[in-house]
């Protein structure tokens, strides 16, 4: 009976560590997404006659290759240093899927220090592309600007509105889930943002994506 019981708690955290992996693989996939589809609207917009010399076939797959290995690095690293903590509580979390902050919970160990880091690195997460995509909408902001077609103008918040909108409904609902310190947290917020940042927000994307059309 102990050793069912055994089994299936370690089943359980083999499971909680595999849903985080991809969680977190995901929330980096779409935050470092976004910076490179910036990328391509400041050169539609700022270099049109020069696209497809810049966005090649093979530049596409470089940058999706980089968005991959570039997302699931640091989720496969944040991974292995939580399975490396000991755990000798229940393996109940009180939240709809396993996240790094439920799992720290159930740790028997310090784990200040490392949720300082996980703050921070959220922080770096998210600012580093954030900072790219202001700089990328800030130079073809002021290119529409300078259009003297009314229609050029339209075309071009055209190409961008969509972009701008995901952009703004998922960087302000992973600042909130990210950048709060653990001790203006509370259980029922964190279900509330999970729910909004990790499965409302990805099903908003086909829609808003489809309003130019």
């Amino acid at each position: 009976m102990a050793s069912g019981l055994l089994k299936q708690e370690e089943c359980n955290f083999i499971g909680y560590s595999i849903q985080m992996f991809f969680t977190l693989t995901m929330g980096g996939r779409e935050c470092l997404l976004l910076t490179v589809m910036s990328y391509d609207r400041y050169v539609a917009i700022l270099k049109p006659l020069q696209y497809s010399i810049h966005m090649t076939r093979r530049t596409c797959l470089a940058l999706s290759a980089g968005v991959w290995i570039s997302a699931s690095f640091p989720a496969l690293i944040h991974t292995i240093c939580v399975l490396c903590l000991p755990f000798c509580k229940s393996n109940v979390i009180n939240q709809f899927f396993c996240t790094v902050p439920t799992l720290l919970k159930l740790s028997c160990s310090e784990t200040s220090t490392y949720e300082k880091g996980l703050f921070f690195a959220g922080i770096v997460m998210l600012l580093g592309p954030i900072s790219v995509i202001l700089a990328s909408y800030i130079s073809i902001l002021l290119t529409v600007l300078g259009m003297q077609s009314i229609e050029g103008r339209r075309k071009a918040f055209g190409t961008c509105i969509s972009h701008l909108c995901v952009v703004g409904i998922f960087y302000g609902a992973a600042s909130f889930k990210y950048m709060r310190p653990s001790s203006y947290r509370t259980p029922q917020q964190d279900k509330i943002v999970l729910v909004f940042c990790d499965i409302l927000s990805p099903m908003l994307n086909p829609l808003i994506y489809s309003l130019r059309n």
